[in-house]
């Protein structure tokens, strides 16, 4: 089959001939991909940032935003048959471990990340297992909700976990209107009566988060902290969700989060530096998000086949992988981008 891999660091991907996986274990489903999600990840993966962490033996398949077609299943498999759509977790867990047994699958203890330390989606097949896949509303397409797998879900991971903090009448700020910050804004519309504020230095992507539900529109002109200020009476918002985690993003969004507030850091790539003072002084909560748990991914769906969340997508066929790549790094994808063997 096709894949696109991780041949060297700091190197272009480069599409290869590979033999398609199949099931080796009872509870394994082979995927055949309808749709894998290009992500800045990705381009951080190119850049060597996950060398150490992730481990990884080169060559391998990247791509960890993957929905497709159930092609064929373990001996064990029974939540999904041949012929299923399904969208596909980005974590393969053990569900043995503490974490597991406690619903937070996200830490498991003896997790894969296809597309990060074992073989992803950016291919015509991909092996999982029963514990990833979420079946799909009949009402779904795999190319169109792909990126929820990851992008979706992180979005969706941190929003939740904001909306149990906001109450109606309170102000929640959004950095980044972007691939996740688009869909945070959705989540946030559906679960929550707060005023969302979205900023992002593009007035497209401005414009892009307003039409999916924030109230208030701000383009990151260097007014942006004092405008927020005012839009929040002084006092800054109660919660601030940072999509964009560099580019001095960190720094404006704890000035725009409140006494008592929380920042939510999601996007990543610089520092958070906070006088400790200041976090005792004025009771900040600073709450790092990873991706969602297994749980978190279902509710998801049931959100977008409610059409209560909408993926705003630029679709390419898998041979223009690098073109789908430089355009999100030059800033060309609005929403995300979405490669279709």
């Amino acid at each position: 089959m096709r894949a696109v891999q991780v041949i060297g660091y700091h190197r272009d991907l480069e599409m290869t001939e590979v033999p398609a996986p199949s099931a080796v274990d009872p509870h394994d489903v082979i995927v055949r991909i309808g749709g894998a999600g290009v992500c800045r990840t990705d381009i951080h993966i190119l850049e060597g940032q996950w060398e150490q962490k992730s481990g990884v033996t080169l060559p391998y398949t990247i791509g960890h935003e993957n929905a497709g077609w159930v092609h064929a299943v373990g001996s064990a498999v029974t939540n999904v048959a041949e012929g299923d759509k399904v969208i596909v977790h980005p974590l393969m867990t053990c569900g043995l471990c503490r974490a597991c047994r406690s619903g937070d699958d996200v830490h498991c203890a003896r997790s894969q990340f296809p597309g990060i330390d074992t073989h992803g989606g950016y291919a015509e097949y991909l092996r999982t297992t029963a514990r990833s896949v979420v079946k799909l509303d009949d009402s779904l397409e795999p190319a169109d909700v792909a990126a929820l797998a990851d992008a979706g879900l992180t979005a969706y991971h941190a929003a939740a976990n904001a909306a149990r903090r906001l109450r109606p009448g309170d102000r929640c700020v959004v950095i980044g209107a972007g691939g996740l910050g688009h869909i945070g804004i959705q989540v946030l519309a559906a679960l929550t009566a707060a005023e969302l504020v979205v900023v992002d230095r593009n007035p497209d992507a401005v414009d892009l988060g307003r039409s999916v539900g924030a109230h208030h529109g701000v383009v990151a002109d260097g007014t942006h902290v004092a405008q927020v200020a005012e839009l929040t009476g002084g006092e800054g918002a109660e919660v601030v969700l940072d999509f964009v985690g560099e580019g001095g993003s960190t720094r404006e969004g704890l000035a725009m989060t409140r006494r008592a507030g929380d920042y939510h850091v999601v996007g990543y790539g610089e520092n958070v530096d906070v006088p400790t003072i200041d976090l005792v002084s004025a009771e900040i909560n600073i709450i790092g998000n990873l991706v969602g748990s297994y749980g978190d991914l279902c509710e998801l769906m049931v959100l977008a086949a409610r059409g209560k969340v909408t993926l705003h997508t630029t679709k390419y066929p898998l041979a223009d992988f690098q073109k789908a790549i430089d355009d999100l790094d030059a800033g060309r994808v609005r929403g995300r981008a979405i490669l279709i063997p």
